[in-house]
């Protein structure tokens, strides 16, 4: 017998099935942390990817914009780094008061000071200047050009006027972009809204009515609309330079990536392949997933990311049972709103009016439905909301297991364990 252990929430359950029934179990290298922090920041900086190293090209009294995810993406911690960055700057002739944060909010709402200090931490919020990218303050934002594909690109006037921009942020897999981080920053980063929502409508199908792009998927760059799109606007602002992170499962840095914002990303989506994207032999009947337990399964929105993964391993006749505690099932309500719409075309219809990520990952869950039965086990409580979502729900894994027989109808299904989902990525060969 395998066991396997599954994390839910703050606690774990206990996945066992015959050695001969389980394909794989479906989780990512083995990585170590960067020992030192400061250190992987300076060998980002000194010996970088594409580029001279940062200080060959600044000069004292250039004005510097450091593009800063804001704080949907606490996970890259900066609150561990920008003062390593800040440090090498200021030992570049750049001081503190010739460098502003530029806060990447994209579509999302400002942030508070608290949130500011939770982001950045204590010491980068006291030293430097910081600005807020607002998408919706359309007198912030400057024309650049437009795209091949009638984008127009607006980005903010504080990093386009700047003498240098660095752009930072964190590479992961993206369930539209293909890769994260990168040129993120940028769009939707510091882009108006018009911009985002241009380039967004990318992930929908070109064709009215039928829902997502099939291009628009998670590592996918090349025929990906969205991201070729991205890198054309980026290449209107050509940063200076950029500086990634790339972290473990357990939330550490792995490795600090830094150089040209194109070339330098690229190596980034190639470490992040090589960690999280995991050989599949072969699909299974069932595949068992957990998004990695609390925080990450803390509400469905966050979730949807393991069933984005799961759905790559599963057969198109198979069944999901997905661990998900969710505490907070319900948020953001940007997400869980669109549920309201039941019928996927109407969703879609609203969407393409007015593009928001929450509202296309509700869209891209409804036909996921549709293609595969899902099973969520989940806490009671949240019963009602699973069923309005779409989803089968179950209180335990075992009458979650009873179900996904039920279903199956066949005594000897194979079955898939990914303990990891939220992060690891099958890729059949």
């Amino acid at each position: 017998m395998i066991q396997q252990p599954l994390r839910y929430g703050k606690t774990t359950l206990q996945a066992s099935f015959p050695e001969k029934r389980v394909l794989q179990i479906i989780q990512g290298k083995k990585t170590d942390p960067v020992a030192d922090i400061r250190s992987g920041v300076q060998t980002a900086l000194r010996q970088p990817t594409g580029r001279p190293p940062l200080k060959e090209l600044l000069k004292t009294g250039d004005k510097v914009s450091v593009i800063v995810s804001d704080i949907t993406r606490a996970w890259i911690h900066y609150e561990k780094f920008l003062p390593c960055l800040l440090d090498e700057l200021n030992e570049y002739g750049i001081s503190d008061r010739d460098i502003t944060l530029v806060v990447a909010l994209g579509a999302h709402r400002r942030h508070t000071p608290a949130e500011h200090l939770h982001t950045y931490g204590k010491e980068a919020v006291e030293r430097v200047r910081i600005v807020e990218s607002y998408a919706r303050e359309e007198a912030d934002f400057v024309y650049m050009g437009t795209t091949s594909r009638g984008t127009r690109a607006y980005l903010n006037r504080q990093v386009v006027e700047a003498d240098k921009v660095i752009l930072t942020g964190g590479i992961a897999y993206h369930s539209m972009a293909g890769f994260g981080g990168g040129r993120k920053g940028i769009v939707p980063g510091v882009s108006r809204y018009s911009t985002i929502q241009e380039n967004h409508r990318f992930c929908l199908h070109p064709e009215v009515g039928q829902g997502i792009s099939p291009t628009a998927e998670s590592g996918r760059l090349a025929g990906n609309p969205m991201h070729e799109d991205l890198m054309e606007i980026a290449a209107f602002l050509d940063p200076a330079f950029l500086l990634n992170v790339i972290t473990t499962a357990d939330g550490e840095f792995a490795r600090f990536i830094g150089g040209h914002w194109d070339k330098a990303w690229q190596e980034g989506c190639r470490v992040i392949a090589e960690l999280y994207g995991v050989p599949l032999r072969e699909k299974a009947d069932l595949v068992i997933v957990s998004a990695g337990g609390y925080p990450k399964d803390a509400n469905l929105y966050q979730g949807t990311k393991a069933v984005d993964n799961a759905l790559m391993a599963v057969k198109d006749d198979g069944v999901i049972i997905l661990l998900l505690e969710c505490v907070d099932i319900g948020e953001p309500p940007d997400f869980s709103g669109w549920f309201g719409h039941a019928d996927l075309q109407e969703r879609e219809r609203h969407l393409r009016e007015d593009f928001t990520v929450p509202g296309f990952v509700a869209l891209k869950c409804g036909y996921d439905l549709r293609r595969v039965p899902q099973i969520l086990v989940t806490l009671p409580e949240n019963r009602d909301f699973a069923i309005k979502a779409g989803f089968l729900p179950a209180a335990a894994l075992e009458e979650a297991l009873a179900m996904a027989e039920n279903i199956l109808k066949k005594p000897d299904y194979t079955v898939i364990l990914m303990p990891d989902g939220g992060n690891t990525v099958p890729v059949l060969a």
